[in-house]
């Protein structure tokens, strides 16, 4: 299948409305091209700075705007980081991923994360961080360190987008992802489901993200998990084949992409997990706790694995490695 970039509306509508067997079908057929098929991608999330956020994304715990019972924490010590990195590396996750509460990062912040982007790198793991939004200063500062993604999800459609934050612009978001492209960096970025949208606002959240001049390198596709406290505690459920559906659409569109279960993982069974890996679905967060929400933990992801025959992707060797190794050869 080749790699477009040109999708319209109207396609990407039809790819979702078809019967639900046909279309996790296609969505398998499509990722065979591109990826082994018993092969994850694993991340470890770690937050690095909680709560507190000016933002006032309705879904977020970590917003200062709501009462959602959140311990606020200054941002943690880079020693501890690197620690937390070196478990995650021997759990099997290949890429670090580090997130703080913040709208932005200020200055003062730059030479904390820069740091924990090297040593984090020296381990010989993936990089990626979540710090809200960046100018082209801080993107380019953060890829001379090592940094090999940066995530900011859109969340919704451009229509939708309103309805559910207001402190920032949906171009803004765009805007971070432009220069975070500049920069030469991967992009992580997806969005949420369930958080009260309609089917359109599904189609329009890929139709933005498929049609990208590049394709985001990795793809989360969020579940909403309501938190009591925010303006979606009472949201009514999303089904999880309307989920399944919007993750096996994203491999169809998005063929060269990880998409990865995201949020709301630790609601499913292990026959819905299957269903999702089966639509396309390739990457996944694993430890007890995903900045603030929880998720499936690591021995319960062992299991699944073992169940379903799957295997996680292997951390690159660090150059160091290759060194040893070449020297050895």
């Amino acid at each position: 299948m080749q790699v477009r970039n040109d999708w319209s509306r109207e396609e990407i509508q039809a790819l979702y409305n078809q019967p639900f067997m046909d279309l996790v079908f296609q969505a398998q057929q499509v990722h065979r091209q591109y990826f082994d098929a018993n092969t994850i991608q694993v991340s470890t999330l770690l937050s690095i700075k909680t709560g507190k956020c000016p933002e006032d994304c309705k879904y977020c715990s970590q917003s200062a705007h709501y009462d959602s019972k959140l311990e606020a924490e200054k941002r943690i010590a880079v020693d501890k980081v690197i620690s937390e990195a070196k478990e995650a590396l021997a759990s099997g996750s290949s890429r670090f991923c580090m997130g703080a509460a913040w709208r932005n990062p200020h200055e003062r912040d730059m030479p904390y994360v820069l740091e924990m982007v090297r040593e984090v790198k020296a381990l010989g793991l993936e990089t990626c961080m979540t710090l809200g939004m960046l100018n082209e200063s801080q993107a380019s500062r953060l890829k001379d360190a090592g940094l090999d993604y940066y995530n900011h999800n859109l969340d919704t459609s451009r229509e939708y987008y309103s309805n559910i934050i207001s402190t920032r612009t949906f171009d803004d978001r765009l805007n971070t992802l432009d220069f975070v492209r500049k920069a030469g960096m991967k992009v992580c970025s997806g969005g949420i489901v369930g958080l009260g949208e309609n089917e359109s606002d599904r189609i329009g959240l890929l139709h933005e993200l498929a049609t990208l001049a590049i394709h985001p390198e990795s793809v989360p596709i969020n579940m909403l998990v309501p938190i009591e406290g925010t303006p979606l505690a009472d949201v009514e459920k999303l089904d999880v084949t309307d989920w399944i559906r919007t993750i096996a659409v994203a491999r169809i569109i998005m063929p060269k992409s990880y998409i990865r279960l995201s949020a709301g993982r630790e609601s499913l069974t292990d026959s819905d997990q299957a269903l999702a890996f089966m639509a396309g679905a390739n990457s996944l967060f694993s430890g007890e706790k995903l900045l603030t929400t929880p998720n499936a933990g690591e021995g319960k992801d062992r299991q699944l694995f073992s169940k379903l025959g799957l295997k996680a992707e292997k951390a690159k060797p660090t150059v160091a490695e290759l060194t040893v190794d070449a020297m050895a050869s």
